[in-house]
C-alpha cells in the first residue's frame, strides 16, 4: 500500500477512536489497560500481531481524547491482539476494550 493511503487510513482509525472515546464519556485516568478484539467474518488463518498498527492508531486516538497523556508503558498497557471465531451469517466486527484504573 502507497504509504499516503495508509497514512489516511490510519488518521481515519485515530479520529473515530478519538471521537468514540469523548462520546462515551471514558474519564481521564493515570493508567488504562486497552485490548483490541476483532471477530472476522470467516475462519481462514489469520495473525494477531497483524493487528497490531491498528491498535496503535486506536491507542494514539485515545490518547488524543485526553483519557491519558500518553500511550507510553507509564500510561497504557498494551494487551495483544484477541482474534474470536467467526459467526456464520454475521459481517465481522472489531472493538476496543478499554480498562481504567
Amino acid at each position: 500500500m502507497h504509504w499516503a493511503q495508509k497514512a489516511k487510513i490510519t488518521k481515519a482509525i485515530r479520529h473515530e477512536a478519538m471521537i468514540r472515546c469523548r462520546a462515551t464519556r471514558i474519564r481521564k485516568s493515570k493508567h488504562i489497560t486497552v485490548q483490541l478484539h476483532y471477530q472476522p467474518r470467516d475462519n481462514r488463518r489469520r495473525d494477531s500481531d497483524n493487528l497490531v498498527p491498528t491498535l496503535k492508531a486506536l491507542c494514539d486516538g485515545v490518547v488524543d481524547a485526553g483519557v491519558v497523556p500518553d500511550d507510553t508503558p507509564d500510561y497504557m498497557t498494551k494487551i495483544m491482539p484477541t482474534i474470536h471465531p467467526a459467526i456464520k451469517g454475521q459481517n465481522g466486527k472489531m472493538w476496543l476494550e478499554i480498562t481504567t484504573k
